[in-house]
């Protein structure tokens, strides 16, 4: 059998893996403790309450939420609208568009999802260490961004609504599609090199991650440049969605090349070095 030589371009890109480690921790880090702390501060779309709509003295037309439930409290907006002198053009009070029922049906999807997926992946790159670092990084880019809009929600007042959850549905899928690039590519190595290359997994991912990294990084930007537009012109009512999908998208173009890769990478190192030491026991 005729090998061939690695490319001589191929960057070491797992020499930094503590690094990137230590990158996702202080992010993660920071999102879950305000989870824990504050938690996120949820919209109207789950806590229901009051929509209204207004026209100023100079004939502009306003339109807010407030997630209001006391009749006190809504008698309170409805006074201090009058007394600004705004003429009400809507008020109504609405119940929440996102009940406890549509919550625990759409964790209960997010789940069977993630098992399918999984298994899906396990099965095509035959071995579970690609399935389960994938789900892994998924879990990632989902808690970065659900602890981001926590901090943003403590910090900026934002309000988490349907859109938001959205958002994180669409970037879970973006994530995985992302993964699945690099992994292909690591596949096609294993399978093109000689038995001696071939179980090396840190050149392997080091030679996929340099062929791929260029492609994945100007497909992110372009998303990324439709995003910022989105979220500088895009107005009030969808602006923070862009901004969920821009932290969603940056995380996932990161954590495919140095959460999910360096995962497989040291767990297969870690699985090799038990084989080893197993080998040895039994001479």
């Amino acid at each position: 059998m005729i090998s061939k030589a690695w490319p001589t371009a191929s960057v070491n890109w797992m020499k930094y893996r503590l690094l990137y480690f230590a990158i996702s921790a202080i992010f993660l880090s920071a999102g879950i403790f305000s989870l824990l702390k504050w938690g996120l501060n949820l919209g109207i779309d789950f806590t229901g309450g009051v929509v209204t709509e207004y026209q100023l003295p100079n004939g502009e037309i306003k339109n807010e939420k407030y997630g209001v439930k006391s009749e006190e409290e809504i008698n309170k907006i409805r006074k201090d609208i009058k007394t600004q002198g705004f003429k009400e053009l809507r008020f109504e009070v609405v119940g929440p568009a996102i009940g406890p029922e549509l919550i625990k049906k759409t964790l209960y999807a997010l789940e069977i999802s993630a098992i399918l997926i999984l298994f899906w992946v396990a099965i095509q790159f035959r071995s579970i260490k690609f399935g389960v670092s994938a789900i892994l990084a998924m879990i990632h880019d989902s808690l970065i961004l659900v602890g981001g809009f926590s901090l943003l929600g403590h910090f900026m007042g934002v309000e988490i609504d349907f859109l938001f959850v959205t958002a994180v549905l669409t970037i879970l899928s973006f994530s995985v599609h992302d993964t699945i690039v690099v992994y292909d590519r690591i596949r096609e190595k294993q399978r093109k090199y000689d038995p001696m290359l071939g179980s090396d997994m840190t050149k392997i991912a080091n030679s996929a991650l340099t062929e791929t990294m260029v492609r994945s990084i100007n497909n992110s930007f372009t998303i990324i440049f439709m995003l910022l537009a989105l979220v500088l012109v895009g107005g009030d009512t969808i602006r923070w969605f862009g901004v969920a999908l821009l932290i969603g998208t940056i995380s996932g173009t990161y954590s495919s090349p140095f959460v999910a890769v360096p995962i497989l990478v040291t767990w297969e190192e870690i699985s090799n070095r038990f084989k080893n030491r197993e080998k040895k026991l039994k001479k």
